[in-house]
């Protein structure tokens, strides 16, 4: 373990865990209103948690950061400048390694008890293979964030899913217990959302835990948390962030751009073609979040592009890409 000075971290509680609420529909609703999130113990497949990791390793090895005849895949201590640690734009992505997870029938099965009905998978998932940091004196949040502020009117869960064993080193997600029903944390600057300052958050509401494989943490839109950086001394963080949503709600489209304007968008799914208006409300999300001004929106989509639209009443509520 790297012994350099490391900055204070909050202590953090331990997640309460909602094991024990499976099949009680209120007292899993009471749960989510008291804290802004269930945490579920060994309760996903981990044969299929099994399959993603060694997709993980096989991408870690192929960019030189792991060394195939380490059983235990540590980080080998390459240069990992090339390596994209929390983007969308991973080989991950381009293999659609999400569908493991989502077509995997006893994933659903979990989801079905849990909802009452089927999960509706959000195509929304980027993949974390996070190596220790170079810098262990940085602060440990690395973002802190509450995904309502650039999801507004989408209705989805925040599904976050350890691949690994993760500890406190090696980080994880810490969450803000009990804060999703009070007033956005986030500052903004004109159209732009600046992170939640840590200053900001009341110490004694951070909460996290020891990940295990077959763990699941579900989070509410609007509370705010974090990833903690990999202070580790050569394991990698390996996760996989997707949305989820019970299919008897309120469902986005999921499509592709036909035409878009900055006054109107048509897309088409499955059902065909939906033509939305956008007015002065609609969110419509640039490429960090920040909310685009109707005169940009033609130079940011284009036809062909794959993106998640909530609408009501004929006009666009959110749009933002798939990934």
């Amino acid at each position: 373990m790297n012994m350099q000075a490391r900055p204070p971290m909050p202590e953090m509680g331990e997640l309460n865990v909602s094991n024990h609420l499976l099949g009680d529909p209120a007292g899993l609703a009471a749960a989510w209103e008291r804290d802004g999130y269930w945490f579920f113990r060994d309760v996903l497949d981990k044969a299929v948690i099994a399959d993603i990791r060694r997709v993980y390793i096989d991408y870690l090895v192929d960019m030189g950061v792991a060394d195939p005849a380490d059983p235990q895949h540590r980080y080998n201590g390459a240069d990992y400048s090339a390596l994209p640690i929390n983007s969308n734009l991973t080989r991950l992505n381009e293999q659609k390694v999400h569908r493991l997870l989502h077509g995997a029938p006893t994933i659903n099965s979990f989801f079905q008890t849990l909802f009452g009905c089927d999960p509706f998978w959000v195509p929304f998932t980027v993949h974390r293979t996070n190596p220790p940091v170079q810098d262990v004196t940085r602060p440990r949040f690395d973002f802190i964030h509450a995904d309502g502020s650039y999801n507004d009117g989408l209705e989805f869960l925040i599904c976050w899913v350890p691949i690994g064993e993760i500890d406190a080193d090696v980080g994880g997600l810490a969450v803000v217990e009990g804060l999703h029903r009070q007033p956005s944390l986030h500052r903004r600057d004109g159209t732009r959302i600046l992170p939640i300052e840590a200053a900001d958050v009341p110490a004694e509401a951070w909460r996290r835990t020891d990940y295990r494989p077959g763990d699941v943490l579900l989070m509410d839109l609007h509370t705010p948390h974090s990833g903690l950086s990999n202070i580790s001394r050569d394991q990698f963080r390996l996760s996989m962030d997707t949305r989820v949503m019970p299919s008897n709600g309120r469902l986005p489209l999921a499509g592709t751009i036909l035409s878009v304007d900055a006054g109107m968008v048509a897309v088409a799914d499955a059902a065909g073609r939906h033509v939305l208006h956008i007015d002065e409300n609609s969110f419509v999300r640039g490429h960090r979040g920040d909310r685009l001004v109707p005169a940009d929106i033609p130079a940011r989509y284009n036809p062909g592009d794959a993106v998640i639209v909530a609408h009501a009443e004929g006009r666009v509520v959110n749009m933002r890409p798939q990934h």
